[in-house]
């Protein structure tokens, strides 16, 4: 596993996502994302993507790539980046979702929120959707838990 997600995974560790709001605090005091270690992240995942390596599955205004499948070495997480400029399919976390987002372009919102932290709580149900620009995010799904509704 590439070793640019492992901070990310490690911030996520053993966070309740039921109340959002309290696990979004407790990640950004993790893993603040205005500092060092976030745009050495950042720069990582850029250089991963510019090489290819990331999201090179499907068109924009989704594309993706997976990066891992919940296991062991992700903390029981699955990892998964998506490049998106607009919105995606419509979906269930029966376990919750963490995202990083990243901006590329533009002034970038994911779901209507800056980028850094974003967590969706367990049992949540959205359309992902990023507006003004393009955004890299980095999805950690608890167990790799996702339904697809469409």
């Amino acid at each position: 596993m590439e070793e640019t997600f492992l901070p990310l995974i490690e911030a996520a560790y053993g966070l309740d996502l039921s109340d959002a709001a309290a696990a979004e605090a407790e990640l950004t005091r993790r893993l603040p994302p205005d500092g060092e270690k976030a745009r050495e992240i950042n720069a990582g995942l850029a250089a991963l993507l510019e090489q290819g390596v990331i999201a090179g599955e499907g068109e924009l205004p989704v594309r993706y790539s997976r990066i891992a499948k919940a296991g062991p070495e992700t903390s029981g997480f699955s990892v998964d980046v998506v490049v998106m400029n607009g919105p995606g399919p419509l979906h269930r976390h029966p376990l919750g979702e963490v995202d990083w987002c990243v901006p590329l372009e533009g002034s970038p919102t994911f779901d209507g929120r800056p980028p850094g932290w974003v967590v969706c709580p367990t049992d949540s149900v959205h359309v992902p959707t990023v507006a003004d620009g393009t955004m890299l995010v980095v999805f950690l799904l608890p167990e790799g838990s996702i339904e697809f509704m469409e």
